[in-house]
């Protein structure tokens, strides 16, 4: 089943503006389930720069002007910055990894994510919140940030204590590790309730 067809079925609005070849993404999976990933941008490289309005989640697949358009009309703006590059702009909440912190550092809110570790949540510098995955057998770490991401950002607009929305997206992202694939990886909000009721 293709995006299309799966996000409409999903409940997703989309308005998808259909330019050139579509992106590839090579990922490559270790034993471990650690993935590393290589993209060819195709189609995400030639996305108009516009914003939709609302809350915005977004990522550093497309140019730095689509980031910023996006940011500017936003109400809440988040950035999960993959693949790392710095960008001039302070999100609502920025969420990266150990590695990327090292290169995009600066948001409002900072999400911190460490993989089997768990994740932190800073703000001014200062921790506020951390909080580890539950244990799962990991088989495909594809998709884990992804979900984790929209986890967080869903669970900070639903208004949830900053621990819990980080508990949560901990456990999306754990979710998302125990199945190949990305897109068929991510998690529900019923099989979070179970996980983290287990």
């Amino acid at each position: 089943m293709g995006f299309e067809q799966s996000a409409r079925e999903a409940g997703v609005h989309l308005e998808l503006t259909h330019t050139g070849t579509t992106g590839v993404a090579l990922i490559f999976v270790a034993a471990d389930a650690e993935t590393e990933i290589a993209v060819v941008s195709g189609a995400n490289a030639a996305v108009p720069p516009t914003s939709p309005g609302g809350a915005v989640l977004c990522q550093l697949e497309v140019p730095d002007e689509v980031v910023e358009a996006a940011a500017h009309g936003a109400a809440f703006f988040a950035l999960n910055a993959a693949p790392a590059r710095p960008i001039g702009l302070e999100p609502d909440l920025l969420i990266v990894n150990r590695l990327e912190h090292e290169v995009v550092s600066r948001g409002k809110l900072v999400a911190v994510t460490y993989g089997a570790e768990g994740a932190a949540l800073f703000e001014d510098g200062h921790e506020i919140a951390r909080a580890t995955p539950p244990m799962v057998e990991a088989v495909d770490g594809t998709a884990a940030g992804d979900a984790f991401a929209a986890c967080l950002v869903v669970s900070l607009l639903e208004g949830r204590e900053r621990d819990d929305a980080l508990r949560r997206a901990c456990a999306a992202g754990a979710l998302a590790a125990t199945r190949l694939g990305a897109q068929p990886s991510l998690p529900t909000a019923e099989e979070l309730t179970v996980i983290l009721a287990g």
